[in-house]
């Protein structure tokens, strides 16, 4: 009977990890000729709170789930007061409840509680808005705003953090 009761508390601690997966997702746009992608991994609120819990304010987020998001473009990138070079950099957030920072780092790969903040190429602030209805599974957009300007958008829950940038040519 112990046995039993042993492998149902797993199966039903399995079936509770399953239903909180975060799939990986991605996102890529060209922008005056030159493509952008971003590779990230979408969790869901499934009820819970997510700004200010799930996402705590303060403390560095990893921008999705899994592992830390990834983009890369074939251009350099004028993203606020940064100037990314061409390239793979993992993308990495501090949000608070009146402002976000954008932390873009030099490595990528990382599991996302491995942040190394020695290894940041630059911090810029985000725009910060309140959206009327709610986003379940946190969103990725890479908007083309015509000619080379462009804008990365996150959004979950009622928030969207987005920074414009500028392909340079």
């Amino acid at each position: 009977m112990l046995k039993v009761l042993g492998l149902l508390a797993i199966m039903t601690g399995l079936a509770q990890a399953q239903r909180y997966t975060s799939p990986p997702a991605n996102v890529s746009a060209v922008i005056a000729g030159k493509k952008i992608n971003v590779d990230y991994y979408a969790p869901s609120m499934h009820g819970r709170k997510v700004m200010g819990g799930l996402v705590p304010f303060g403390q560095v987020w990893c921008t999705g789930a899994n592992y830390a998001t990834a983009i890369a473009s074939d251009a350099a990138l004028q993203m606020g007061g940064l100037k990314l070079p061409k390239g793979s950099y993992s993308i990495w957030t501090l949000p608070t409840e009146k402002e976000w920072t954008l932390i873009i780092n030099k490595q990528t790969g990382q599991f996302h509680l491995n942040y190394d903040a020695s290894r940041d190429f630059g911090r810029t602030r985000m725009n910060l808005k309140t959206l009327a209805t709610p986003v379940e599974t946190f969103r990725i957009e890479l908007r083309s705003d015509g000619g080379n300007k462009g804008t990365l958008a996150l959004m979950w829950e009622r928030t969207e953090a987005s920074i414009p940038f500028t392909v340079i040519q």
